[in-house]
């Protein structure tokens, strides 16, 4: 009896330190959604800035990487991690995790952080989510998006772009040049952030996986500032 307890406290000591890390990693997955809540929040409800309403009523597909960390030293690196929801029938889908990687897109020079928000304005981009891997620019097209709440409608730009993208530093919002970064899905934290179970990136962004609890608040404040007339 003595030794079963000794082997039951062992094994019950050895866990400890996996759970521990498991919940500090869920509470950064929950800290990344809040933290790309805000950005949406503070963008979307500035008086007349923001994304324009002729994009916010085409948008298939927002992600948001808010923090993107930034050096440039001799040569300039971004690195970023964020989150995606995509329109579905039902509303918009519970989220996936995404990594950005790259050279300098023109963010002003020294270390910052940026707030990054691409947006899937067509069937491509949102086919574009669905890789493993893209670069901006080269495997999918991109432009820096227009900015203002009444900004003149241009077809040329939703026809002509997969992802429309911004920036916002030091309180300044505006469309920004990302040619040449790498968006990656970020397949570790998606799974376990569903539990541990492997899941596929086009069923959730479809919307066939229920929103957990720790991302409604982020997939609510898209839905409340992308739908389809304000």
């Amino acid at each position: 009896m003595k030794t079963s307890a000794r082997l039951i406290a062992l094994v019950a000591l050895s866990t400890l330190p996996a759970a521990a890390l498991y919940a500090q990693k869920m509470s950064d997955l929950a800290e990344r959604l809040s933290s790309a809540s805000q950005v949406v929040r503070e963008i979307e409800g500035a008086p007349d800035g923001g994304i324009p309403d002729f994009i916010v009523s085409k948008a298939n597909c927002i992600a948001v990487i808010p923090s993107v960390k930034k050096g440039a030293f001799i040569v300039g690196a971004s690195y970023g991690q964020g989150a995606v929801t995509c329109r579905t029938p039902r509303g918009w889908s519970a989220p996936v995790f995404i990594r950005l990687e790259g050279a300098s897109f023109g963010f002003q020079i020294g270390g910052q952080a940026t707030d990054l928000i691409l947006v899937s304005v067509n069937d491509r981009g949102f086919e574009d989510l669905l890789h493993s891997k893209f670069k901006i620019g080269a495997d999918a097209s991109a432009a820096a998006g227009p900015v203002g709440r009444h900004a003149a409608a241009s077809t040329d730009i939703l026809l002509s772009a997969e992802l429309l993208t911004y920036s916002r530093a030091k309180g300044v919002f505006a469309g920004v040049d990302l040619n040449g970064a790498v968006v990656s899905q970020n397949t570790d934290d998606t799974n376990l952030f569903y539990g541990g179970q492997a899941q596929s990136y086009g069923d959730i962004l479809h919307g066939k996986v229920p929103v957990p609890s720790p991302a409604r608040r982020f997939v609510s404040t898209v839905a409340r500032y992308f739908h389809s007339t304000r």
